[in-house]
């Protein structure tokens, strides 16, 4: 098979590491045609549509990307900032952040971030890295909770890049952390926070994205790995277990999903005269579309409607500076056994090089 163009071997090259940090993706505008190729590059994904192509590419072709990209374009269109998807905001900040703490524990390390879909693509900004001498690649999506079709989809995309490389780097990959202690700490500093601010709710509602329930039946572990997170999480706030509930939002066609769903649950609690909610997206760390407009707008909107009287959405973790210690904490770990904290000596290296040329091997 046809390899890519790769920059030439130097002997005496030092070795390089770098951090991908991925993230789902995002449009790269809140237009029609730009969320046309968004979706049809995310739903063509057969990890995050797991539907025979033979049936799913009449639907996808014939029916969604036609009618879907104007609706989903009008929400984008009430979350974009001046710089851009919110989730490509704080996915810059987080890799930024990371990079910086990194640096200053003494790590010598390259921290790039990079979308599933759209852009930066992993393809491309693994070819940056390589441009740039990288020779080991830790892989950290930000998935706290494994679930095939987001952490799995990276490994394959990453796979694919692998798969055209001649020269392969050493490569790891950060699977899961959603009972990471850093992770909750700062999810619980959060919420804290937010109560300090506006007091505390009748119920906390931890709403995860959903994914098909024969997932679970399939072995994924992400329904547990939710629970997991929530039950350390209301420990570490000390909340009684009937005023913390577990939902599970973003359903998509008619198939049986998670549950309890996020917003039917909302206009039962506001139905059975609940007053007063708190929502989380835990399983969410930069906030985005899912986050800003379902939940913070429609969900709260059908808790209002249904006679609930107060909604807060507390924000995603973002670049809180805890969040980013936390991020940094995990990413040493897995960088264990690489050595990222000795500089390249340059009249080392220019002696090894020598060394080499005079034994035959070429420039």
């Amino acid at each position: 098979m046809p390899y890519r163009q790769e920059p030439a071997y130097r002997h005496g090259q030092a070795a390089t590491t770098a951090v991908l940090v991925v993230n789902l993706g995002t449009p790269d505008a809140p237009t029609a045609p730009a969320l046309r190729r968004y979706l049809a590059e995310f739903l063509s994904d057969p990890r995050v549509v797991e539907i025979p192509r033979l049936a799913w590419w009449p639907i996808l072709h014939g029916i969604i990307l036609n009618t879907r990209p104007a609706k989903s374009a009008a929400k984008y269109a009430t979350v974009w900032t001046p710089e851009g998807s919110p989730l490509a905001v704080w996915t810059r900040r987080q890799a930024d952040g990371l990079q910086a703490l990194l640096s200053e524990r003494g790590h010598r390390v390259l921290v790039r971030p990079a979308m599933r879909y759209g852009q930066p693509a992993i393809p491309d900004v693994l070819d940056a890295l390589r441009a740039e001498g990288a020779t080991r690649v830790l892989v950290l999506p930000m998935y706290p909770q494994y679930a095939a079709a987001t952490t799995a989809s990276v490994s394959d995309r990453v796979g694919q890049w692998l798969a055209g490389a001649r020269r392969v780097p050493e490569m790891r990959f950060v699977a899961e952390y959603a009972d990471d202690p850093g992770y909750i700490a700062a999810l619980a500093a959060r919420v804290r926070e937010h109560w300090a601010q506006h007091g505390q709710p009748d119920r906390l509602v931890l709403s995860f994205h959903g994914v098909p329930h024969r997932s679970l039946l399939l072995g994924d572990p992400y329904h547990c790995q939710c629970h997991v997170t929530a039950r350390l999480l209301g420990q570490a706030l000390g909340l009684d277990k009937d005023r913390l509930l577990v939902t599970f939002q973003s359903r998509f066609g008619k198939a049986r999903w998670l549950e309890p769903y996020t917003e039917p649950t909302l206009r039962q609690l506001a139905a059975d005269g609940v007053k007063r909610v708190d929502v989380m997206c835990p399983g969410f760390v930069a906030d985005c579309l899912e986050t800003l407009e379902e939940i913070g707008e429609e969900v709260r909107d059908a808790f209002l409607e249904s006679g609930g009287e107060t909604f807060h959405y507390i924000d995603c973790l973002n670049a809180r500076p805890d969040w980013l210690a936390a991020l940094a904490d995990l990413t040493e770990r897995h960088l264990q056994g690489w050595d990222t904290r000795t500089a390249p000596d340059a009249d080392a290296l220019a002696a090894q090089r020598s060394r080499a040329l005079a034994m035959g091997a070429p420039d």
